[in-house]
């Protein structure tokens, strides 16, 4: 449970999205970079990062988010300063993809589950 000044809220949200045509690109030092601009940004928008594991073609995000910032306020944030940042870094993603995201994503709240149990789902994608 997390308050801030007017309420007390617990909303948790798995996120998963892809890069554009769901190239394989993210990998190695890419990859590491991703996940420090990823947790840079939650920190900075006042949520919390759970968990997070990405694929050569996706990102699995679990987060709690206040409801009063929005879950797509983040996505948007996270989405658009890991695609500049990533572009300009590693300028074979500009060869690679007109740009780095695709404009969708899929967003569930985890509802009744334990976190414990989304948690240990995110942590196991890579091993499957």
């Amino acid at each position: 449970m997390r308050t801030n000044a007017n309420f007390a809220f617990q909303c948790a949200y798995h996120v998963v999205w892809c890069p554009k045509y769901r190239r394989r690109v993210i990998g190695g030092p890419m990859e590491a970079r991703l996940k420090e601009i990823i947790a840079e940004v939650i920190a900075e928008k006042g949520a919390w990062l759970i968990e997070l594991e990405t694929m050569a073609d996706h990102v699995h995000l679990l987060v709690e988010v206040d409801p009063q910032f929005g879950i797509h306020k983040l996505v948007k944030a996270i989405k658009g300063r890991s695609s500049r940042v990533l572009r300009q870094e590693f300028p074979w993603l500009r060869s690679r993809l007109p740009s780095l995201w695709t404009n969708s994503y899929f967003v569930a709240t985890v509802g009744g589950a334990p976190l414990s149990v989304i948690k240990r789902y995110v942590e196991t994608q890579k091993s499957r």
